[in-house]
């Protein structure tokens, strides 16, 4: 298998690490949707990041899809989704607040980086901002409620997902989200990237 796509994208990041918990081989191909747009088009025309190429050849695109595939290849010792009702309950919370985080961090990211400054529009610009301090707000009274766990054998999706959506956001809007209003996912996602399968999957 190969997964397509740069690591500072908190999508491909998250398929990256839960690809090597759940102990698959593959190799990472760093193609850019934006500086390598022609190179990302001849492996998959919609240019989607992450793609997954399986090795007989057909493509699988969206960071929650490929996982629900994976997961399937992988040993049943090896499992980043829960069983039990409840569980998949939190973790579809914690995913679904985390992709949010990571949406909205993105959206302000191609607004102020890409988009001319003349045609910036700050009202859309505020609107996404509550939205993405709304979903850490969120995510901060769920780690109060319970810690999410930082052991590779024990964590699963859900947990890779709020680390990597709490990184992305302070790397790339250090000044948006404050870490001293939300201390429980700030330590949550520092402990997470001491752990090996993180340091071996950076972000830049």
């Amino acid at each position: 298998m190969k997964l397509i796509g740069m690591l500072d994208s908190p999508y491909v990041r998250r398929v990256a690490i839960c690809l090597k918990l759940l102990k698959l081989d593959f190799e990472h191909q760093s193609i850019s949707v934006f500086s390598t747009y022609d190179a990302f088009a001849k492996i998959n025309p919609v240019v989607k990041a992450p793609t997954l190429v399986l090795d007989n050849g057909q493509t699988v695109m969206d960071s929650t899809v490929i996982l629900q595939y994976v997961a399937t290849l992988a040993a049943p010792e090896h499992r980043i989704f829960p069983t039990l009702a409840e569980h998949c309950l939190r973790a579809a919370r914690l995913t679904g607040l985390a992709l949010a985080a990571c949406d909205k961090s993105v959206q302000i990211v191609y607004e102020r980086n890409l988009r001319p400054a003349e045609k910036q529009h700050e009202p859309w610009i505020e609107r996404v901002t509550e939205q993405l301090h709304a979903a850490y707000r969120e995510l901060e009274e769920e780690l109060t409620a319970a810690a999410l766990p930082v052991e590779p054998g024990h964590m699963g999706a859900a947990d890779v997902a709020v680390a990597v959506a709490w990184s992305f956001t302070q790397m790339m809007l250090p000044d948006f989200v404050s870490p001293t209003a939300h201390p429980r996912l700030q330590a949550f996602a520092q402990a997470a990237e001491q752990t090996q399968v993180f340091l071996d999957t950076p972000a830049v």
